[in-house]
């Protein structure tokens, strides 16, 4: 008995030591005051009430920093009435010249096609998000496999990723076509890589 007693509190330890481990690798991307950490390309972007607001143009509001694996935390508000578009792009090193945004890889803020992911068989939703109010997305990125929870439901897995490298995280402007959005707590967690 006393074995099998030690043996559940070695376990629980090690399941709490993991659990606090993951959360101290959890950092926020944004500060709520400016745009520090972020790179505003061909794009305006402020800082309204504690969020980033997409202001105008096409373009991206960029990391500083490249991220390979990782769980990226964000929510979003689209602000027009109709026909929103936005996304978030990951796992890419640069924009094609001429082009406002790279090839891929994007969750998309599309209406209509929001959290999917192009080129990723069975990345898309429907039926869990809040109409023209906050959502909540949970992006991990894992080698070739991908996920996303929505609002705290799991909508949906895939695998199929190519660009394995690290690559940047940019909140996509696309306003002339999309209107405004707005983004807030954003966190992310570097996952090991195999």
């Amino acid at each position: 008995m006393i074995k099998k007693d030690f043996i559940i509190r070695l376990l629980l330890s090690v399941t709490l030591l993991t659990s606090a481990s993951a959360q101290n690798n959890r950092v926020s991307l944004f500060n709520e005051k400016n745009l520090d950490g972020w790179t505003v390309l061909k794009c305006e972007a402020e800082v309204q009430g504690g969020n980033i607001f997409i202001k105008s143009g096409n373009g991206l509001v960029q990391s500083a920093k490249k991220y390979q694996n990782f769980v990226l935390e964000y929510e979003w508000k689209a602000l027009g009435k109709d026909k929103w578009d936005s996304g978030v792009y990951f796992r890419y090193t640069s924009v094609p010249n001429g082009r406002p945004w790279p090839k891929r890889y994007q969750a998309n803020l599309l209406k209509g096609k929001e959290g999917d992911v192009g080129g990723i068989k069975g990345a898309s939703s429907k039926g869990l998000l809040k109409d023209r109010e906050w959502n909540k997305f949970k992006l991990t990125v894992d080698g070739a496999k991908i996920s996303l929870m929505i609002n705290e439901k799991e909508a949906w897995k895939g695998e199929g990723l190519e660009d394995l490298e690290a690559g940047f995280i940019a909140l996509q402007a696309e306003v002339p076509g999309g209107g405004q959005h707005l983004f807030r707590n954003i966190f992310i967690t570097e996952l090991e890589s195999d």
